[in-house]
């Protein structure tokens, strides 16, 4: 089975890119550049261009055919677009990444299952990924274009903190400061360890199952945020002590965290995983936060140059904390 990935360094398709070479694939990414924190296998044929560019892809990929290309780093309808265009009758199966942010917040019911509405008037992330989901399924019913669309959570890997302030809260925890935490911090989130997610994702692959359909991978652990931030503080050997804020307010203090925090993360999540179990019988993740917390801070405690601090964010910290706490 040849098989193209457009993108293939970050956290999803770089554990993607491993899992497919153990299906015995022959597998090819169109990159950019390489990565020294996700470099992929060298078993991978790797094609320098932007995506960006046609002419940089055409001259990359030439007149070859694929039975199945996955796009990493579609964002937009536009991106969507030349895709269609560029790979039409050269490919069995396109494989869409959206988001699962792009279920409608906030949520009417819970579990989420595919059929779950989409909307999201707060993330124009997640509404451009919406945009784009409706483009190929219309295509998929219209043309016969050979579509799936996989909807990732929250999926991290050892580079990717969670929180808000990302390695700038471990280095806060270990200080003895506290850290910001968006509500009362009980609302329910998913993590989903990368490596979790590919075991099921290269189940799609040439999958005909899999065609018309879309599919969101997830881990079943429930954590709050509390859990969530007191995990990683146990794996940096400290404590958590936590400040609760309104997200609002957080987004009015931080407008940049306000879009992916309101859109997604203040809201609480729980999947209904049965779709994709279904067409990947026997999978089901198995990586708990605790484990993935370790492998995080392992990473960043390998090296001091990975230990960087944002000062804007740590400036932003203490002017929440001061803020709640009414000093």
């Amino acid at each position: 089975m040849k098989v193209l990935f457009i993108g293939g360094t970050g956290i999803i398709s770089s554990a993607c890119a491993r899992q497919a070479l153990e299906l015995d694939v022959e597998l090819s990414a169109l990159v950019r550049g390489r990565s020294s924190e996700r470099p992929l296998p060298a078993a991978v044929e790797v094609l320098h261009a932007d995506i960006r560019d046609g002419a940089s892809v055409d001259a990359a990929l030439g007149d070859r055919t694929f039975d199945v290309v996955v796009d990493y780093v579609a964002f937009t309808p536009e991106h969507v677009r030349a895709d269609l265009e560029r790979f039409a009758g050269r490919v069995g199966q396109y494989i869409f990444i959206s988001s699962a942010s792009a279920y409608r917040k906030p949520l009417a019911s819970l579990p989420i299952v595919e059929a779950t509405p989409l909307a999201n008037p707060y993330w124009q992330y997640s509404r451009d990924k919406i945009a784009c989901e409706e483009l190929l399924m219309a295509a998929w019913r219209d043309e016969g274009v050979p579509v799936t669309i996989v909807r990732p959570s929250h999926t991290y890997d050892r580079v990717s903190l969670p929180t808000l302030a990302g390695y700038t809260d471990i280095d806060r925890m270990r200080r003895g400061d506290p850290v910001v935490v968006h509500g009362d911090g009980t609302s329910l989130w998913v993590l989903t360890h990368h490596v979790d997610f590919a075991r099921a994702f290269v189940g799609l692959l040439g999958n005909p199952k899999a065609i018309g359909e879309c599919f969101h991978i997830t881990s079943d652990q429930l954590l709050t945020w509390n859990e969530i931030y007191a995990t990683l503080a146990r794996a940096a050997g400290c404590e958590a002590h936590l400040v609760h804020v309104a997200s609002e307010a957080i987004a009015r203090a931080v407008p940049k965290w306000g879009p992916g925090l309101l859109g997604d993360k203040a809201h609480s999540l729980m999947f209904d995983n049965t779709k994709i179990k279904r067409i990947v019988p026997g999978w089901a993740a198995s990586i708990p936060f605790s484990a993935g917390a370790r492998e995080i801070i392992d990473f960043y405690d390998a090296e001091a140059s990975r230990r960087r601090v944002d000062a804007e964010a740590d400036a932003a910290m203490d002017a929440l904390v001061a803020i709640a706490e009414g000093s």
